[in-house]
């Protein structure tokens, strides 16, 4: 529901490990940017670890984003939404317009701690639903290629892998998905 001057919140109820959850989610506002950046950084940060990636290697990778990139995306007019725990800051995510009907999904993040509980696919499922009140029809995502468990979990979610290119810059293969409405 959304209310004048207000931010849009949908609001979800979850089963934790014995434990109901009322989480939201919103849109991002400007005072919120440090503490999506902290959900970003230590999310990503998991990645990193795994495929070995510092600042040296791979200085543009997600997991070592300034602040400034948050308030440069909110001035193109990215959608911006945060995942709530209450009034905690659980999960990311950012949808920017790439051509009349197409999105790309950018972020997608949920605290390490909070992972495997589904609140990554209600992110996604909420991005989808936004892409489509938005009058678009696809979600572009671009991922580590050699992340299989991230590549398989977004096939199972709907979406098509479509490509890949290596970059000089980059210590991994890119790896393309595509979502496409119904």
């Amino acid at each position: 529901m959304q209310v004048e001057g207000e931010f849009e919140c949908t609001v979800f109820y979850f089963l934790r490990k014995g434990i109901f959850m009322n989480v939201s989610i919103a849109e991002v506002k400007s005072s919120e940017f440090q503490m999506c950046l902290d959900v970003i950084h230590q999310s990503f940060k998991t990645v990193a670890d795994e495929f070995g990636l510092t600042q040296e290697n791979c200085p543009k990778h997600t997991s070592f984003i300034p602040l400034c990139f948050l308030e440069t995306q909110m001035n193109w007019g990215w959608h911006m939404y945060a995942l709530y725990d209450g009034k905690k800051i659980i999960g990311y995510m950012s949808l920017s317009k790439e051509s009349d009907d197409a999105f790309e999904l950018h972020n997608l993040a949920v605290l390490p701690e909070y992972r495997h509980n589904g609140f990554g696919k209600l992110l996604l499922d909420f991005a989808k639903e936004k892409v489509i009140s938005l009058g678009g029809t696809k979600i572009k995502i671009g991922i580590i290629e050699e992340s299989i468990v991230l590549k398989n979990w977004y096939i199972a979610n709907g979406f098509a892998h479509i490509g890949t290119k290596k970059f000089d810059h980059l210590p991994f293969t890119s790896g393309y998905l595509e979502w496409k409405a119904e």
